[in-house]
């Protein structure tokens, strides 16, 4: 059974519209999950790696992580 949804105002003109682009997208958010512009924290001698935005968190996050299993 086909999908017989359409989007409401969808033509070849609309597609084609410069506001439609990626090259709109933040540089920070071109996707899901992004690392880009973050630092990584190695843990566990390198089985976990978290990625912050903020470099002068790095003691409190290898603090908060240390103390999770007790």
């Amino acid at each position: 059974m086909k999908n017989s949804r359409t989007r409401k105002n969808d033509t070849a003109a609309g597609r084609m519209s410069p506001g439609n682009h990626r090259v709109n997208v933040p540089h920070g958010k071109p996707a899901t999950g992004s690392v880009l512009d973050k630092f990584p924290i190695v843990l566990d001698g390198g089985r976990t790696v978290i990625f912050i935005s903020d470099k002068s968190k790095e003691a409190e996050i290898r603090l908060r992580y240390g103390m999770r299993g007790q």
